[in-house]
């Protein structure tokens, strides 16, 4: 018996070091925790239970068989979060480059079927060089059997991926079916084809960096929610983010104690608003005032930053807040804007996090270049998303809500739970501008002064439709609040919807304009 126990002790000491002592110092070299370092430091002290830490590849193409590993390449198991369960998954780069195998995907696999069985959350920590070449279709296969349960698995349990290394070809679709995509700045990339086919192809010469590094992805394709600094950082906020999301689809976000005054004053925002409509103020400034201990946890920063997604708390309660960004072209909704928002109103949705919008929107972005985009399509993918979503939505219109932007941005009309406005809303088909040139052009054109004409017309214009009463009289609007008391009346919103039930008509599934 004490020759067996040795054994096991042996080869478990063997099955941690991965790839070897060379290649480990190599991964730090790099800046780079090894696998095992990586599970060891996202999950609460003590908590890890690895699972398959003795299986083996069983390829014998190309002498592969010479080269055994035990775990094969990938780390698995499940463990706690602060306290909570969570299943993880973290890739070996020393192990023959975390090349992805049949019994390598199989682990994964493994977690994936266990985390949907037991409702609780799925990390993935990617760095791999891709498909093991020497196994060919078996490997392409492993690849779709991951996919298939990241699709599955899809808002019944949070799927969160960090980036930490390589992840390129089919690799890449692994991360991109998940919620939330975290990448590591400088040693961390993403690309479908690599920079020397990019070259052979296009001739365009790349960097892995400039092809695919986490600013790229985080700033330019939208890919990516969030560029860490390093890799502490980057676990930190997987850790982060699990915080405002429940175990699975069933259950609710977690209730925090809250040290922070539920009817806490926020006197600044009686005059944040400038007087000056056309002039920009920061969304950014209004939302930290208003949430718990002004901590907000912002989603895609650096992309469509016309609009804001993130996480915040209020009273204690999860939140996702939507916000235009007066700031950043004026709030538009954009291409960009629109996809960013509905992806996140649906991330939202899908987990029973509370959905806060607050609304400062001249309308969608004119042009050919947005027209040829399909910005009808994408917009619609906005109203789509806040049209079919059951969580309890508040909305607050702070200034501009004109046009179709106004239905889009969670309005009444499309199951809004309780709509705010403060005195400074003007909510209207157009600006008042714009809506005169177009019902007085030719009264004008027929007046002695026809600019003195278009500004009295414009003042009436105003006075008459651009503010909140003519929306608050026909209850589209429930009630004009008072900037400074908005922390207090939101929180009472949230919780008088936090009871809310609503549903969608049965069916397979909707016809989302993708």
């Amino acid at each position: 018996m004490a020759s067996g126990v040795e054994k096991l002790r042996a080869m478990r000491r063997q099955a941690q070091l991965g790839g070897g002592e060379k290649r480990i110092e190599a991964q730090h070299a790099k800046g780079k925790l090894t696998a095992r370092e990586r599970v060891l430091r996202l999950l609460d002290d003590g908590s890890f239970e690895e699972y398959d830490m003795f299986k083996q590849h069983r390829c014998t193409n190309f002498g592969l068989e010479q080269q055994q590993f035990l775990g094969d390449g990938v780390v698995t198991g499940s463990g706690t979060i602060d306290g909570r369960l969570v299943f993880v998954f973290s890739q070996d780069f020393t192990v023959l480059g975390g090349s992805l195998s049949e019994t390598y995907a199989e682990k994964i696999c493994k977690v994936m079927d266990m985390a949907m069985k037991m409702g609780a959350p799925l990390i993935g920590l990617n760095d791999s060089g891709g498909a093991r070449i020497q196994e060919g279709i078996e490997s392409l296969a492993a690849y779709a059997e991951i996919f298939q349960r990241n699709v599955m698995a899809s808002g019944v349990i949070p799927q969160l991926s960090a980036v930490m290394g390589p992840c390129a070809g089919g690799a890449v679709y692994s991360p991109a079916l998940t919620d939330v995509i975290i990448m590591v700045k400088k040693t961390s990339t993403m690309f479908v084809t690599g920079p020397k086919v990019v070259k052979a192809v296009t001739g365009e010469e790349l960097s892995d960096e400039d092809l695919g590094g986490a600013m790229v992805h985080v700033a330019k394709s939208g890919v990516v929610h969030y560029a860490a600094e390093d890799e502490e950082e980057c676990l930190v906020l997987l850790r982060k983010l699990l915080s405002y999301l429940p175990q699975n689809n069933l259950e609710e976000p977690p209730l925090l104690p809250c040290r922070d005054p539920y009817d806490r004053e926020c006197p600044v925002l009686d005059s944040i608003i400038p007087d000056s409509p056309s002039k920009a103020y920061d969304m950014k400034e209004l939302i930290l005032e208003i949430v718990d201990e002004h901590e907000f946890l912002e989603q895609q920063r650096y992309f469509a930053p016309n609009i804001i997604t993130g996480f915040a708390r209020m009273n204690g309660r999860s939140v996702g807040i939507v916000a235009n960004q007066p700031s950043y072209l004026a709030g538009v909704l954009d291409i960009n804007a629109s996809n960013k928002a509905a992806r996140f109103v649906r991330l939202c949705d899908a987990f029973n996090v509370p959905i806060l919008t607050l609304v400062d929107v001249p309308g969608f972005l004119p042009g050919s270049a947005q027209e040829y985009g399909g910005i009808i399509r994408h917009g619609a993918k906005l109203l789509y998303a806040y049209c079919e979503a059951t969580v309890p939505k508040i909305t607050l219109i702070t200034r501009k809500a004109y046009g179709g932007a106004y239905d889009v941005m969670s309005s009444k009309h499309i199951r809004g739970d309780i709509n705010y406005a403060w005195p400074s809303a003007e909510i209207a088909v157009m600006g008042a501008k714009g809506a005169v040139q177009v019902l007085h052009a030719r009264e004008a054109a027929q007046a002695e002064d026809p600019a003195a004409f278009l500004a009295q017309k414009e003042k009436e214009y105003t006075e008459s439709f651009a503010n909140p009463y003519v929306a608050a009289g026909r209850g589209y609007v429930d009630d004009i609040i008072i900037p400074s008391r908005t922390r207090f009346r939101l929180i009472r919103a949230l919780e008088m919807c936090s009871s809310k039930k609503d549903g969608n008509p049965p069916k397979k599934h909707g016809n989302i304009p993708l």
